[in-house]
């Protein structure tokens, strides 16, 4: 276990080494060259000191004000029932994602066969509880799923279950230390997995590495190679974003057939480019029953069409395309063979990618720049994405953020000023980059939503 979370801290920290990157970027260009494209607009930078920082300024941050229409068909028509949408607008939108931004998942997807590594009883905090490890075989092949699930051992009932992309550890497994730094950004509160322990939860630890790779040199290896057979990428092929959330599903699966899980109450979490994965799960699977989406920033809750922080320029760079569809790479093209494509001409958003998660609890989640949640993230698009997703929310009968403002000039609220009284939260913590603070505050929420029994005492 100690192997798999050095890992996961090396591709979360760690600069790539030359072969690495070489590879990374001969990858790159092939997929540049499939699309035609000889050359890529570069992306701002992260450093506000630098000459080509990135934009933090309201005034010229919305270039494109209006986003693409949720709820009107390809044809035109406006969607005004559930049947509609469930039956013609929700497969139109997925069918965008899966051709322009995330790829698509293979029909050919390989059968996980899961088995158990080791069981032992273990502790969360004080509390008792059963770990197990789990292995999931892709095919017969040399990738396997690292899981860890742990539950209250003394339950006598089914517990519900929230799948976290992290390291996958017992919870007596010696942490690294520099994941150790990196889980002390969460502030005060107790971890998330006592928490949700105390809560009568059980929790399982997806290593989002064991599924595939967080590079470009990787997209040859893990479940996407496995299924190319080693062979690169083609423009509408998934990319790491959609196998972390089929990677996630088959975690589901395998819970599914366990009878000590309440595989109807499981939800998925992350944080960063895995609050990204976390997103695009809960929009993709409808089986997942409630999701936290942590500090997810571009390709996640922050809108594309926004100019504010990091941009689609950076995501059709060689160091984040990999997360995207091949395709994905069209919009920051910078020649004219593709009619000057920029993030005003991707069909979908992040509004979308919200609004696919409706109507199940859906809890987006920011720290503030100061911590060190930095404004590349852009916590006030992402809040005016979230507010405009929720007309899909109130067509499915669920409840939205309850901000009446049109999402054009939403502003969002103070910090540490919660909306969770509908089905669609939102909460920006004064910590950094990090959902921890937020813990507290969403597994009740969560509970309350799932209809989850108290623990009692």
């Amino acid at each position: 276990m100690l192997t798999a979370a050095l890992l996961f801290i090396t591709q979360l920290h760690a600069q790539p080494n030359p072969q690495l990157a070489a590879a990374t970027a001969e990858d790159h260009r092939d997929m540049m060259r499939q699309l035609g494209i000889t050359a890529l607009r570069p992306g701002p930078s992260g450093n506000e000191k630098a000459p080509n920082h990135a934009n933090y300024d309201d005034a010229i941050a919305n270039p494109f004000p209006d986003y693409p229409e949720i709820l009107r068909l390809n044809n035109g028509r406006r969607v005004t029932s559930a049947k509609d949408w469930w039956n013609l607008r929700r497969p139109e939108l997925i069918e965008l994602f899966d051709r322009e931004v995330l790829g698509r998942v293979p029909a050919n997807a390989p059968k996980v066969t899961w088995s158990i590594v080791r069981e032992s009883k273990d502790k969360v905090g004080e509390h008792p509880v059963i770990a197990r490890e789990l292995k999931g075989n892709l095919a017969n092949s040399d990738v396997n799923i690292q899981l860890v699930i742990v539950t209250p051992a003394a339950s006598k009932r089914k517990v519900p279950v929230m799948i976290m992309f992290t390291r996958a550890a017992f919870p007596s497994d010696p942490i690294p230390p520099a994941f150790a730094r990196f889980a002390a950004q969460r502030g005060p509160d107790p971890p998330a997995t006592e928490q949700l322990i105390a809560a009568g939860w059980g929790y399982a630890q997806l290593l989002p590495a064991s599924v595939q790779a967080d590079n470009g040199a990787g997209l040859t290896q893990g479940v996407i190679g496995l299924v190319n057979k080693g062979q690169r990428r083609k423009p509408d092929d998934w990319g790491s974003l959609r196998a972390w959330a089929w990677g996630a599903s088959r975690a589901l699966d395998y819970l599914e057939t366990d009878p000590t899980i309440d595989a109807k109450r499981v939800g998925i979490e992350g944080v960063s480019r895995y609050g990204k994965a976390a997103l695009v799960t809960m929009a993709m699977d409808t089986r997942f029953a409630v999701v936290l989406v942590g500090s997810s920033g571009e390709g996640g809750a922050k809108p594309h069409r926004r100019n504010f922080g990091e941009a689609v320029e950076n995501l059709t760079a060689s160091g984040e395309y990999h997360w995207m569809a091949g395709n994905f790479l069209k919009y920051g093209a910078s020649e004219a063979s593709f009619g000057s494509k920029n993030a005003g001409d991707i069909p979908v958003d992040s509004h979308t990618l919200i609004a696919l998660c409706a109507p199940r609890p859906t809890f987006i989640s920011y720290g503030i720049p100061e911590k060190g949640d930095a404004r590349w993230l852009d916590q006030q698009g992402s809040f005016m994405a979230t507010v405009a997703a929720g007309e899909v929310f109130r067509l499915l009968k669920a409840k939205d953020l309850g901000v009446k403002e049109d999402y054009r000039i939403a502003k969002m609220p103070p910090v540490n000023e919660s909306l969770m009284n509908g089905t669609l939260a939102w909460r920006q913590h004064d910590g950094g980059h990090t959902d921890g603070p937020n813990w507290k505050y969403f597994i009740p929420w969560a509970s309350k939503q799932l209809a989850v029994k108290a623990v009692r005492p």
